[in-house]
């Protein structure tokens, strides 16, 4: 699953920054009247722009919006769980989509990578040999005494006079241009290298070769490079005419440069040469003034900037994860804990696990951290990340009460509000006990959608009341099934007594191992029960059956897809969506009481 993330991110962020680049685009046309140095830099700001996501600055939301943030509740957990083992094999959502495509998705990401990584050596080395060249030159220099602000060298090498380096540039001119170009020519070339210094281009350059690097198989990168080498050249232009050299002397010296030397090899040294000559020459004899920014303009580059950063930060700060932050109410709301509770390891056979979850008391046998995780957070096995092996082998008994008097309280709540309080009393559980500590991310994830049939709906409403009591007690195999409960019968069988299709949905998202969302639109609570076949070999629960538990069903029945459309009438549809994840900072085995 991890590559499909990989593609994902990597799909959004070549999206958002050719959507960037087109507006940096815009904005130049819009300043083509103006000095060419605004729009090298807004090239410059797209070409960067690929090599910082805006998932990155959403991230710095993120970090702002925990500040602020309220702790959002969530809807409740059933009452009482019973005999429910740990997820169905993970092969059930193999009717989902046939495996043959799911073995070519599979072979597609390293299929990917591997051009990738071709291209990228292709275009690096390609740019190795031409550095090599221009090193070689650099070393076979020798220094020349011409005062300027870096060192100037004369290399025997028949390239075009250019700076090379970033952070110690020399000024590399071929040997015997002297001879060549008249003293005035040669004074003009020294301004528009001089101009490449002090507007750092070198360092612009280096970061764009950067970019069609990485980026080698997106075509407008290579566009943006062929336009911050225009837009480079011509500001170095306007500069050199500003500081008074003739335009026939300057478009001359050009001319006899290119006529009798070389073009730097690479864009990183920035030279005489580049775009269009014959544009350039025109554009040079011309000798049209650039426009000023006018305010208006500035405001609107201003505008587009501030834009392109706060954007992502706010898109990030609404949406930052709701768990890290609490209100000032929520802080001041006593912290909901048991009053007794023991936590032993499990030795009895199997590892068939039971809970049982009533008002002010929670117990289970043989259940896993894990399963106690995703029971107290209301999340499913793939929500839990970061986790350690042990935590989904090991396996516990415990038994937890709050005193009398406040479990009776608790009965004056609502069945919602009651459960979500258990809810947190068991999360305090496991931060005392197992000093768990989590935080809470939020993903892009599969999830199903459970929605009634085309045939229609098939469930039969309970008749138990909604604020019936539940017996107290541990539940025993052969003993009737409580009302308001969950019971798995075996491999392949589910019996449901008085749950609505909210609970529901939360169990099929613990067994399928996804999140599922009722989306049926229907009400109250149903009594029903569920048959399917697992797929061969892997019908059996984790932990074994109960001495009692039907036998599996027949091998030709048909799959939890299948049988909730033909037995119940609903139907489970894959989509995508946000998803809130569970993120395991810190557990530790828990000691015996």
């Amino acid at each position: 699953m991890i590559p499909v993330y990989i593609t994902s991110a990597l799909a959004n962020h070549l999206w958002q920054s050719t959507v960037f680049a087109g507006i940096a685009g815009l904005l130049a046309l819009a300043l083509r009247h103006n000095h060419a140095r605004t729009r090298h830099w807004l090239w410059l700001i797209a070409s960067v722009k690929f090599l910082v996501p805006f998932s990155l600055l959403a991230a710095v939301g993120g970090q702002l919006g925990w500040l602020t943030a309220s702790r959002v509740t969530r809807s409740a957990l059933p009452v009482v769980v019973e005999q429910i083992s740990q997820p169905f094999p993970p092969s059930l959502t193999a009717a989902v989509a046939p495996a043959v495509v799911a073995q070519h998705a599979s072979l597609l990401p390293p299929l990917l990578s591997a051009i990738w990584i071709c291209g990228f050596v292709a275009v690096a080395f390609s740019w190795w040999r031409r550095w090599r060249r221009i090193r070689a030159a650099v070393d076979t220099a020798s220094p020349l005494p011409l005062e300027a602000a870096v060192p100037v060298l004369s290399s025997p090498a028949l390239l075009e006079p250019g700076v090379f380096g970033i952070f110690r540039p020399v000024l590399l001119l071929p040997q015997g241009i002297a001879d060549r170009l008249r003293p005035a020519h040669l004074e003009a070339i020294l301004a528009h290298e001089l101009c490449h210094v002090r507007r750092r281009d070198n360092l612009a350059a280096t970061l764009h070769m950067a970019v069609e690097a990485v980026f080698w198989f997106h075509p407008l990168v290579w566009w943006i490079g062929a336009r911050l080498v225009e837009e480079r050249e011509r500001a170095c232009d306007e500069e050199v005419l500003r500081l008074g050299s003739q335009p026939e002397v300057y478009a001359e010296s050009i001319l006899k440069t290119c006529q009798f030397y070389l073009e730097s090899p690479l864009a990183c040294m920035s030279g005489i040469s580049g775009s269009d000559l014959k544009k350039r020459v025109v554009r040079i004899m011309t000798q049209r003034a650039a426009n000023h920014l006018t305010f208006g303009r500035k405001l609107l580059l201003s505008a587009a900037a501030m834009a392109a950063l706060a954007g992502p930060i706010v898109f990030g700060l609404m949406n930052a994860p709701p768990s890290r932050a609490q209100s000032p109410a929520a802080e001041s709301t006593p912290r909901l804990t048991f009053d007794v509770a023991s936590i032993k390891p499990y030795h009895g056979e199997g590892n068939l696990f039971r809970i049982r979850a009533e008002r002010g008391m929670f117990a289970a046998e043989s259940a896993t951290v894990k399963f106690l995780v995703q029971f107290a957070y209301r999340v499913n096995d793939t929500q839990i990340l970061g986790a350690p092996a042990w935590i989904n082998s090991e396996h516990y008994e415990i038994e937890a009460k709050r005193d009398e008097s406040s479990a009776d309280g608790q009965r004056k709540l609502g069945e919602d509000e009651d459960a979500q309080r258990l809810r947190l009393m068991l999360q305090s559980l496991l931060a005392d006990r197992f000093k768990l500590a989590v935080h809470r991310e939020t993903k892009d994830l599969p999830i199903y959608v459970l929605t009634v049939a085309k045939s229609g709906s098939k469930l039969r409403a309970s008749a138990a009341s909604a604020e019936e009591n539940i017996p107290l007690g541990p539940p025993t195999p052969d003993g009737p099934q409580p009302n308001h409960s969950f019971r798995m019968n075996g491999s392949g069988e589910l019996s449901v007594m008085a749950q609505n299709l909210d609970r529901f949905a939360l169990l099929l998202s613990h067994q399928l191992g996804r999140p599922v969302e009722n989306k049926t639109g229907l009400t109250g609570n149903f009594d029903f029960t569920l048959k399917w076949t697992p797929d061969e070999g892997r019908g059996q629960m984790p932990g074994g059956q109960p001495p009692d538990a039907a036998p599996p069903p027949e091998a030709n029945g048909p799959s939890i897809f299948t049988a909730l459309q033909e037995q119940l009438g609903l139907k489970l549809e894959s989509q995508k969506g946000p998803v809130e994840t569970i993120v395991i900072d810190h557990v530790e085995r828990p000691s015996e009481n």
